[in-house]
């Protein structure tokens, strides 16, 4: 099964993140978005997994969560990957990122000792909007993203971080669908939510 370790965020906060993209759709570039049930912040992906491999991951999850406490992530502004002149991919930046890059970085080691080969990139907080499928309206795709960073960056949206979820990801010609394979809370948060 093809499966990622990731953030989820909260309702509120997908509402949030679906009102970005609607402003920024306004472009009519030529970009598939991300879902807004789908929005997630993806911290190790690892492909193809066999679904005994999948319970040492919950375990090594359960554990990295045991060791960090539950913390706050703010949004900073909009970007895009490689460069925003030509944007192959439109994300949201997170302000403060310290603590997701040391669970990123806690996952990346053990996820190596589980066989899985390290990340060629340096791990970068950010949470995916939408990709480009071609040139449609690039300069108005990037103009758009520059007349809102301010307003991003001024609408401190956020939320409290609270677990770590393994996800199965079945691609579908709709679009992936996302199921939950095992969460663990981190230190000082509520598993019931109250």
């Amino acid at each position: 099964m093809r499966s990622f370790i990731a953030i989820s965020f909260p309702e509120e906060l997908k509402e949030v993140l679906a009102g970005i993209q609607q402003e920024l759709k306004q472009s009519r570039a030529d970009v598939k978005w991300v879902k807004p049930e789908n929005i997630h912040l993806t911290l190790k992906f690892l492909g193809e997994i066999k679904e005994d491999l999948a319970e040492k991951i919950c375990s090594v999850i359960k554990k990295i969560a045991q060791e960090n406490s539950s913390f706050n992530l703010e949004l900073s502004g909009l970007g895009a990957f490689p460069k925003l002149d030509s944007p192959r991919v439109i994300w949201l930046g997170i302000d403060n990122d310290r603590q997701i890059v040391k669970i990123a970085g806690e996952l990346e080691k053990e996820m190596q000792c589980l066989g899985f080969a390290p990340e060629a990139r340096r791990f970068s907080s950010h949470i995916t909007l939408g990709r480009a499928r071609s040139a449609l309206n690039r300069p108005a795709l990037v103009e758009q993203v520059k007349s809102l960073n301010q307003k991003v960056s001024s609408l401190k949206a956020g939320c409290s971080v609270e677990r770590l979820t393994l996800f199965k990801s079945t691609l579908t010609p709709s679009g992936p669908i996302y199921e939950v394979i095992c969460e663990a809370f981190l230190t000082g948060s509520d598993p019931n939510g109250v």
